[in-house]
Formats: structure tokens, C-alpha cells, sequence
């Protein structure tokens, strides 16, 4: 009877840091922001010659299409 109590003193003890450690919820950001504004965020696109995901920033301009690399472009457009 005695290690019950004491298992349940432990847990509640337990239970009570980690709830104290969290996060207010005002400072939560939802969606997965993770504290980035909006306007930084940039539109994903995919090569067309490869499928690889990235960013528009990252991207090569081509006469057709963005792609990953200056090699896909050529190989693409030539």
C-alpha cells in the first residue's frame, strides 16, 4: 500500500513539472509557423525535370518553366 502512495506521489509530481514547463498559449503558433512571418514564407515548386520540391528563391528561370539546376535547364530547353 505504501509504494502505491508513493508511485502516485511520484507520477502527480511528474505531472505537475512537465505542465508547469509548457508553453503559454498565447505564444503557440498555429500551423507550424514556428515564429516565421508570413511574407517571408515562399511558394514551393517542383522541377519538372527531376520532381525535386524547393523554393521559388532557390530556383533557376528558365524560357519554359523554374527548375532545380542551370543543368536541367539545359538539358529542358536545349
Amino acid at each position: 500500500m505504501k509504494a502505491l502512495i508513493v508511485l502516485l506521489a511520484v507520477l502527480a509530481g511528474i505531472w505537475i513539472w512537465r505542465s508547469s514547463r509548457r508553453l503559454p498559449p498565447e505564444r503557440k503558433q498555429p500551423g507550424g509557423n514556428h515564429g516565421r512571418d508570413k511574407a517571408a514564407i515562399d511558394d514551393m515548386f517542383s522541377c519538372p525535370v527531376c520532381g525535386v520540391h524547393l523554393p521559388r528563391s532557390d530556383a533557376v528561370q528558365g524560357k519554359r518553366a523554374l527548375y532545380c539546376s542551370q543543368d536541367h535547364r539545359h538539358q529542358a530547353e536545349d
